[in-house]
């Protein structure tokens, strides 16, 4: 892999106390502050938007809506690579947050004033402008934590940014059927001002912006020609296509058959807020508890190796039982998972990478990587429904199962990259 210099990084050994180190760390907090602030906002518009979506066109249009979603995503992404080049990373991240708060509003006005096709542009956004941010808030993490700090502090900084997704779920399930589902949005847009405040504090307290080149390298404003440089980048685009296949097929799934359930769209709100508060606290145990001594004791290599591997059993499960409980399990297992786990790992790779591939090259992953994984397999289910094929609960589960195996053949090559990797710790 190829290697760079890697300055002023936050680096705390290994018998080091993170209580004896908290002013160094306070970025690295503010950080965690602003996405518990994000993701809750973000409970308050994914169950909505999914309820306002189904109500208007029904369920059986999601994958179409998912389908168009990397179109709205890449638009976005011109843009942001756009506004990094001219305005650097910490003011970019300020208006790309007030920004999302003024488009979730939009949204909400338009929506209430019946306009039904802005339930579908709701939709987008909503998947825009959450990853969006939150890889904002990773890139900066890989440029300023050492490797083993990172190791060390992944985990609970995704844990701090659980406590407002779990109030955020909750809170969603008891006001949804008092406030109406339409009014959440509200809070979705709102919860977008205190998130830029705490970001902004993080830059502010670490009193300088990751280095950059002074000039856009030749992989150009998205980073694309960084991939022949650090091969990792396409592993990494693999592995987040195919666990995108995962997430969509357990979502569709999931959200048909709660749509099945549940008639009224408050109920639906409601009981899925509920879900998502559950999987966000098993998600927080995993994050402050589990997450950290897994990645300083055991290989990152067997961490990834293990995920597939327990997600090849809930595949399983609900394929044979394509009901209500079994469907929720697989989906919850996935999610608490990707916000954990497998998160927190994943970041670990970038760390060595020159700026443009944590900026640029890792947007384009993760934001319209993760966004196209989603849309090219709703598209495929979308073109096959229009031919006539029906698709079950129990096929969605099929399909992926499928993919897991395809992911579980992708990370045994890239534990190879694993074990090579330079280890700060």
């Amino acid at each position: 892999m190829t290697s760079h210099k890697l300055e002023n990084r936050i680096s705390i050994s290994t018998s080091g106390s993170l209580v004896r180190h908290w002013r160094e760390l306070l970025p690295v907090f503010y950080i965690g502050i602003s996405a518990g602030f994000l993701l809750c906002g973000y409970e308050f518009i994914r169950s909505p938007s999914n309820s306002l979506f189904t109500r208007a066109y029904g369920k059986e249009n999601l994958p179409l809506v998912q389908a168009l979603m990397p179109l709205g995503v890449i638009a976005i992404l011109f843009f942001y690579a756009r506004l990094l080049t001219l305005l650097g990373p910490r003011r970019t991240l300020m208006v790309t947050s007030i920004g999302s708060g003024l488009a979730i509003l939009g949204c909400y006005l338009a929506v209430d004033a019946g306009i039904a096709i802005f339930s579908g542009v709701l939709y987008i956004v909503r998947e825009a402008y959450v990853i969006l941010l939150i890889e904002q808030y990773w890139s900066l993490l890989n440029s300023i934590l050492a490797d083993g700090t990172a190791r060390r502090v992944n985990g609970p900084v995704c844990g701090i940014s659980s406590i407002g997704a779990i109030a955020g779920g909750f809170l969603v399930a008891a006001m949804a059927p008092k406030m109406g589902t339409g009014a959440m949005l509200l809070f979705a847009a709102g919860a977008c001002l205190p998130a830029a405040f705490f970001s902004d504090m993080a830059y502010r307290r670490l009193g300088r912006e990751p280095a950059r080149e002074t000039h856009v390298t030749s992989g150009g404003e998205l980073g694309v020609g960084l991939f022949s440089k650090h091969r990792v980048l396409f592993m990494l685009v693999g592995l987040v296509l195919l666990t995108q296949v995962v997430s969509t097929v357990s979502g569709l799934a999931f959200q048909g058959i709660v749509v099945d359930t549940f008639q009224d769209i408050d109920q639906q709100t409601a009981w899925q807020g509920s879900f998502y508060g559950t999987v966000n606290v098993f998600a927080a145990i995993f994050q402050f508890i589990i997450s950290p001594i897994l990645l300083r004791r055991v290989s990152l290599a067997a961490v990834h190796i293990a995920i597939p591997l327990i997600q090849i059993g809930t595949c399983l499960y609900a394929f044979f039982n394509p009901t209500l409980l079994p469907i929720a399990c697989t989906f919850l297992v996935f999610k608490v998972f990707d916000y954990s786990l497998f998160r927190a790992a994943k970041e670990i790779l970038y760390i060595p990478l020159p700026f443009d591939a944590r900026f640029r090259a890792k947007e384009l992953i993760d934001v319209f990587g993760y966004r196209f994984g989603k849309g090219g397999a709703s598209l495929l289910v979308t073109f096959f429904q229009k031919a006539g094929m029906v698709f079950s609960e129990a096929t969605y589960s099929l399909i992926g199962l499928v993919a897991v195996f395809g992911w579980l053949g992708l990370v045994l090559p890239l534990s190879r990259y694993y074990r090579i990797a330079p280890d700060k710790t």
